[in-house]
């Protein structure tokens, strides 16, 4: 039995695909990546064309290896049917063999995890945790892409995550559901300061965090990848716009200084949550330990280590290679590499 060389790691989730292929090769990791956003409740029989359609991309592999998070969409009734979904779409275009990683930290067999459906949901989060802990014995990794932020402790190289599942870990703190791009203003703030006062902001889809972050300089408008609340570009103008609707105004009504008011008054406040879930997190960690930052909110996660005194490193930085904001596509197939023999 071998080692395969070359991976192709797949992170499937319910906004997004991602795909990384991880090569070893004279002792060395080279890393390729790719990503497309896909939201699979608007046609989820697409995925298997947007699965082909980044492994075109990439380089052919000797091994797959998938985490997934799409299983929570609406889209399906159960976990236990999203899980089968996307393991049937993975096996479908898959020519190498297919390993499941799971919230055990383990690489499977797809029978194993259809037969255990819950652990497969939602590891993706694990896969990266236990590869910083290859790297750094004690972190706070802190995980911040579109949607969710993980909070995720590692201790002595072992990820010791309190919960497993999507409950249990918002429960414990170490999933919030804000990210750089999809969460309602409306969902981060009640109030935003106008006019010298405090404004309570509009239950609608108004305005989403990519717009403030666009209008701050955040994120760039190309990475603005997801469909903007009004069908509008995610371009600072337009983002201004959308955000000034949260206090039910418009362009006309507000200055830029006030509409950049309100864009900080939302990036404060996601900073101020991801603090206060770091705060809960690192309290139970037996000593102190570095953030390492990554994905697309990465700077967020910057800020909040930062607003805590603690010391923040990138996760590219301590890997030694660039993992854009697919990490746990990177993460799954890393892992693989050393612990599948084919």
């Amino acid at each position: 039995m071998t080692r395969p060389t070359r991976v192709l790691g797949w992170d499937v989730g319910g906004a997004y695909v991602k795909a990384a292929v991880v090569e070893a090769a004279d002792g060395e990791r080279s890393v390729r990546t790719a990503s497309r956003p896909f939201e699979i409740w608007r046609d989820k029989h697409a995925l298997p064309g947007v699965l082909r359609e980044l492994a075109a991309e990439l380089p052919p592999s000797d091994l797959v290896a998938v985490t997934m998070t799409a299983e929570l969409s609406d889209v399906f009734r159960t976990k236990r049917e999203g899980v089968g979904f996307v393991l049937d779409s993975v096996l479908g275009v898959s020519r190498a063999p297919v390993r499941v990683f799971t919230t055990r930290g383990e690489l499977v067999e797809p029978e194993v995890a259809r037969a255990q459906p819950l652990e497969a949901a939602a590891s993706n989060w694990v896969a990266t945790a236990q590869l910083v802990g290859r790297f750094v014995p004690d972190a706070l990794l802190v995980d911040i892409g579109s949607t969710t932020t993980d909070v995720i402790p590692v201790v002595d190289g072992r990820v010791s995550a309190i919960g497993r599942t999507d409950p249990g870990r918002l429960v414990s703190g170490e999933l919030l559901y804000t990210g750089a791009l999809r969460t309602n203003v409306a969902a981060i703030v009640r109030r935003v300061p106008l006019w010298g006062q405090e404004c309570p902001v509009a239950s609608e889809l108004f305005a989403i965090s990519g717009d403030a972050h666009v209008l701050l300089g955040s994120v760039a408008p190309d990475d603005y990848t997801c469909p903007t609340p009004d069908g509008r570009p995610p371009t600072p103008e337009f983002a201004a716009e959308r955000l000034a609707r949260v206090v039910c105004a418009d362009g006309d009504m507000l200055g830029a200084v006030e509409i950049r008011a309100i864009a900080e008054a939302v990036a404060d406040a996601q900073v101020e949550d991801i603090a206060a879930a770091l705060r809960m997190v690192a309290r139970r960690l037996p000593r102190p330990a570095p953030v390492i930052a990554t994905g697309l909110g990465s700077f967020l996660a910057r800020r909040a280590a930062d607003r805590l005194g603690m010391p923040v490193e990138d996760l590219a930085d301590v890997l030694e290679v660039d993992v854009g904001a697919v990490a746990p596509a990177v993460a799954v197939a890393w892992l693989a590499l050393d612990e599948v023999r084919l």
